[in-house]
């Protein structure tokens, strides 16, 4: 169903909606902003072609999950496509549905298959069914300490209990030893329960220090499926990735593609379509487990596109517009790895305070740049405002060069020559967080 895509709305605020502007800029695409009353002054406003609001009366980040309006907007301008970002709506089936109830293209996979990896348990099964290995774990959410002491039982400590229906670390409680089992438990279930309006929770067993590594994959409307290998998103603080780097230093070989044929394999099961990230553990013996699969373009998507020289957006889009990927030139053996990329992730965050987000003007803006450093943001220039009502990304910042010792003294330096006043940000403090890097470099 061959479409053109002429006219493309993004439902999203921020770097990723200029990203995605960008591509479509790009490939002569005109582009259309949705903003909240609160959000008029903001960037991705500016960047657009056309901008509409939304959410009348509402208060920010409310507005921006409201698809009827959404889609009120599309139809009355004459939308070809929405493109969800990566926050607010870009997992929600019922977006996808919408977009396809009002005959307007959405740049992603299938509301079914977006409800279905947005299940943990329906995934899980999924994995399972295709032969993928998954952290030993209850197949269905519990709601009783009982149950959660039977699968202690079974299988010994530590274990982590994990909310649900919500993620971000909260509801997230590793318990190491029995005694401590009840209290956790009750812990995790109410802070499930205020956070996303229920308190079930998954058992799992706990996998002490793992590897954080995901795969990108990429499908069309034809069953064809492709890997853009994977990406190293072990540095986190509270669970939040920071740090993301491509491709894995020190992985072995044959790990690399037990991971990437495992992820094709779960792409292809559920015929997905478009881009993906499949996600995986890996633990101090060189096994890996599923964990995920985030059903949309991901914050460190950048990582990917600098070390295949893929532009995923530009991907997305033709992809959504019918075409297939040998088409677009993207065949398996075609797509290599060139050198390595690092992302960082410098955030309005007061390293001082224990990371609490601070917000206000930004007074002076000064950034690292150079060869082989790539900035995406949206508000990092002097006289921004930082709004208190979304995440605390300024700047993402990618450095590639040949291998990882080289991409990681481009950054080192490129992060060193911020300057940055009147917000405090997280890059000050990169210390400890810089020499987990330079480890896992050198794993």
């Amino acid at each position: 169903d061959g479409l053109n895509v002429l006219l493309v709305l993004v439902c999203e605020t921020g770097e990723i909606a200029i990203r995605v502007f960008r591509a479509c800029t790009e490939l002569g695409i005109r582009t259309v902003a949705v903003y909240s009353e609160q959000d008029t002054g903001q960037m991705h406003r500016q960047k657009a072609d056309e901008a509409y609001l939304i959410g009348k009366g509402l208060p920010p980040v409310e507005a921006y999950l409201n698809i009827p309006d959404i889609i009120k907007v599309a139809k009355e301008n004459s939308v070809d496509a929405i493109h969800p970002g990566y926050g607010f709506l870009s997992e929600r089936a019922d977006l996808a549905q919408a977009c396809i109830d009002a005959g307007v293209c959405f740049i992603g996979p299938t509301p079914e298959v977006v409800h279905k990896m947005g299940d943990k348990v329906e995934a899980r099964a999924i994995a399972k069914q295709a032969g993928v290995p998954v952290v030993p774990g209850t197949d269905a959410p519990i709601s009783t300490l009982s149950e959660a002491q039977e699968f202690s039982n079974t299988y010994g400590f530590p274990i982590i209990f994990k909310a649900a229906y919500g993620g971000g670390g909260r509801g997230m409680r590793v318990v190491r030893k029995y005694e401590d089992l009840e209290e956790n438990y009750q812990r995790a279930y109410s802070e499930a329960l205020s956070a996303f309006g229920n308190g079930a929770l998954f058992v799992e067993r706990f996998i002490e220090r793992p590897r954080h590594i995901e795969v990108q994959v990429l499908g069309d409307k034809y069953g064809n499926v492709v890997h853009l290998y994977e990406r190293d998103c072990s540095i986190q603080r509270r669970h939040q990735k920071v740090v993301e780097i491509a491709p894995a230093a020190q992985l072995d070989q044959h790990l690399r593609d037990q991971l990437t044929a495992d992820a094709v394999k779960l792409a292809k099961m559920v015929n997905y379509e478009n881009a993906g990230t499949v996600e995986f553990l890996v633990d101090k013996h060189g096994k890996h487990f599923f964990i995920e699969v985030n059903a949309r373009l991901q914050v460190e998507h950048t990582v990917t596109e600098e070390i295949t020289h893929v532009d995923l957006v530009h991907a997305q889009i033709h992809v959504a517009e019918g075409r297939s990927l040998p088409e677009l030139g993207l065949k398996q053996e075609t797509i290599r790895i060139n050198g390595c990329a690092i992302q960082c992730r410098v955030t309005t965050e007061d390293p001082a305070r224990g990371f609490q987000p601070d917000t206000g003007r930004i007074e002076v803006f000064r950034s690292g740049e150079g060869m082989g450093i790539r900035l995406d943001s949206a508000s990092a220039f002097q006289g921004a405002m930082i709004s208190p009502h979304y995440d605390s990304l300024l700047v993402k910042v990618i450095a590639h060069g040949k291998d990882h010792p080289t991409a990681a003294t481009k950054m080192s330096r490129a992060l060193a020559e911020f300057r940055i006043r009147g917000v405090k940000v997280s890059t000050w403090d990169w210390g400890g967080e810089w020499s987990e890097v330079i480890t896992v470099v050198n794993w």
